[in-house]
């Protein structure tokens, strides 16, 4: 490759803890291949909840919330590929993960899907139970966002409690290995099918809003948005996140 490739990835866990402990295994295997990996604490993100306003389903525009929520997402957009990390709370995804998925997915990502083709990998860090369903998740959300997952074995699920679990966790350490292996030579394929052919649309993504068109989705014209007053600028609870 011309550039340094670089992998973008995304923590969301509360904690300086196990998560973020694997990401920086990965980040040693995405090194000694050359490439540039970096890792985003979504716990140091100004990032509010979505709000009750509705009109995600409707909108022509991203989403009007102030915070830290689109330089992430800028961030994505300039990244070869992204490894999504979040640990099991509650036998489900952590909050802060599920917060932002919802958040950049339909804020975002929906309207012409950037992530389109970019090589998606994705890593689950659980005690012991629901490691897979937090992993089949996030991987859905790859899907949906027309990203490229590449097959590396074993699901990169890695078990651990205590700070300092996951890294004796061998099994699942040498999954996330494989799977940044196989990340970047994704990468590099595609590179090399870009220069060769000159083409940029690998795979044409055709409707890139899934939303769009659907009937439970088409409202009437006439109709009076219910969410009108709180989308209203010069209302008092307007969407600005506190400083």
């Amino acid at each position: 490759m011309t550039a340094r490739l670089k992998i973008l990835a995304i923590s969301g866990s509360e904690r300086d803890g196990n998560t973020v402990d694997v990401l920086r295994h990965a980040a040693g295997t995405a090194e000694a291949r050359g490439a540039e990996f970096e890792i985003v604490e979504l716990r140091n993100i100004r990032m509010e909840r979505c709000g009750p306003c509705g009109d995600c389903n409707d909108r022509p525009m991203p989403c009007e919330l102030r915070d830290g929520v689109p330089g992430v997402v800028q961030k994505m957009i300039e990244a070869d590929g992204i490894v999504f990390a979040a640990p099991v709370h509650g036998f489900g995804t952590a909050s802060l993960m599920q917060t932002f998925i919802e958040r950049a997915g339909v804020g975002y990502l929906r309207f012409d899907r950037p992530l389109s083709n970019k090589v998606a990998g994705i890593v689950s860090v659980a005690r012991r139970y629901s490691a897979g369903e937090v992993w089949a998740q996030l991987t859905v959300n790859a899907l949906l966002n027309r990203m490229i997952l590449v097959g590396s074995g074993f699901p990169a699920t890695v078990h651990a409690l205590h700070r300092g679990d996951a890294l004796r966790d061998d099994e699942g350490l040498k999954n996330v290995s494989r799977m940044v292996d196989r990340m970047v030579d994704m990468i590099q394929l595609l590179d090399e099918h870009r220069r060769l052919t000159g083409r940029d649309d690998l795979l044409p993504s055709g409707d890139v809003n899934e939303r769009v068109g659907l009937a439970l989705n088409e409202r009437n014209p006439n109709e009076r948005n219910p969410n009108e007053e709180y989308l209203n600028e010069g209302n008092p609870n307007e969407r600005k996140v506190p400083a």
